[in-house]
Order: C-alpha cells, then structure tokens, then sequence
C-alpha cells in the first residue's frame, strides 16, 4: 500500500505529463477556481463558481498541452512548450471584457475582469506543476478581495459618482440651499440639470454628485427633502437623466 502511495506521489509531481499529474492538475485548478469564483458569485458578480473553475481548468490544460506536445514528438517545430500557454494570456483577455459593464460614463467589473486574468494564471501554474505557488496566490488573491475591502469600507476609501434626482412642486430659482447641504455632508457636486415644468409648476432637479462608495447618504438625502416641498427623491449611481 506505501509503496503504491508513493508511486503515485511521483507521478504526480513528475515533469513529465501523466495520466495521475493530469488528472490532480486539472482537478485542484479547479478548486483553486471555485473558491475564487465563490467570491465574485458573493459579490453579485456575473462570473461565478462555474465560470472561473473552468477557466482556471482550461488555463491547466493549456499548459498541460504545451508541456506535452514537445514531450511526445520530440523534435518538431511547433514543439514549443510556450506557445499555446502565450495564447492563452492573449485569449483570456476577451472573457476578461466581457466580464466588464460599460453603463453610460461607467466601467463595473474591473475587479472581476483581474480576477479572470489571475485565475487563468493560477491554472497555468498548476499545469506545470507550481502547486504550492498556485496555492499560495489562490490565499492572495482572497487577501486582496475580502481583507481589502473591508480596509476600504472602514477607512471611506474610493469614490463613486452618483445621480440625485429631486422632484419639487414649485419653480426652483434659488440653488444655494442645495448646495450648502452638499457642502455640510463633505459631498462634492460635480455638475447638475434642472428641467421646469411651468404647467404643473413642477422643478427636477439632477444633482450628478461624487461621494464615498461606502457612506451613508440617507442623512442629506432627508435634509434636501425639507428644503422645498418634495414629491420624489431618488439617488442611482449612474447617470440615467
């Protein structure tokens, strides 16, 4: 029983391609992946377990492929162990885009796009055998998306652009009252639209704002509804006016 044991731990962590080192290859890059993938599914994100773990599996197959081929026919030009896996930081580029939402004057999913590029990485190293480093950047890249971000919501780190839209019924000449509530809060108002309606007697105000992506906003949003009588208040963070 030691002895088939430890046959197998050699196959396994042989230079040489196997059937035992392809299979625990293409097996723990796809651990590696779902746990990535958990993550950015937690996030909300539209790559998830399923997306990365076959990410990371087609990255070690690659890899395995690259390795393989110079191993099997010795000798041939196409031999190169490093050209099909140069193709696939190339080609992971395209999931990687995909990943990312373009919402008019907004990228989202940038974080998601790396995590797809490091992912394809990390499946590549472990089809060349790289287990420990592989596991150890899987630790990392967890570090990075959990601990960081709760360093980020913590300290008030980033800002995001947002859109308050406030509807009043009567004409707004005055926006100086407005203004001094954003200035109190720390918010910084970029820009801002007004559309009157001299039927209704009827203002909308769109405030485009940059605040941080963690505050709470609900204080100024109930102060700006006292300063004139307010129908409808909304805040998007994207600019939908």
């Amino acid at each position: 029983m030691d002895n088939m044991l430890q046959t197998i731990a050699g196959q396994i962590t042989s230079l040489e391609v196997n059937m035992y080192n392809c299979m625990f290859r293409l097996l723990l890059s796809m651990v590696l992946g779902m746990i990535v993938g958990a993550e950015r599914k937690r996030k909300g994100q539209i790559a998830g377990i399923r997306t990365f773990a076959l990410i990371s599996m087609g990255a070690c197959l690659a890899m395995l492929l690259s390795i393989y081929v110079p191993q099997a026919y010795l000798g041939l030009k196409n031999g190169d162990p490093g050209r099909i896996a140069a193709q696939v930081i190339t080609g992971i580029g395209f999931l990687g885009g995909g990943a990312m939402i373009h919402m008019k004057g907004a990228v989202r999913g940038l974080t998601t796009a790396a995590g797809i590029w490091m992912t394809a990485i990390i499946g590549m190293a472990v089809g060349i055998g790289m287990y420990m480093c592989s596991i150890g950047a899987t630790l990392l890249i967890l570090l990075t998306l959990v601990t960081f971000e709760q360093y980020e919501k913590r300290r008030k780190l980033g800002q995001e652009s947002k859109v308050i839209n406030v509807t009043v019924s009567e004409i707004v000449k005055d926006l100086q009252p407005y203004k001094e509530v954003f200035a109190k809060y720390k918010v910084h108002l970029s820009t801002y639209y007004l559309e009157y309606d001299y039927d209704q007697q009827r203002t909308d105000l769109n405030f485009v704002v940059l605040a941080h992506a963690y505050e709470n906003l609900l204080p100024l949003l109930n102060e700006l509804s006292t300063i004139s009588t307010t129908n409808k208040l909304t805040l998007t963070s994207q600019i939908d006016i």
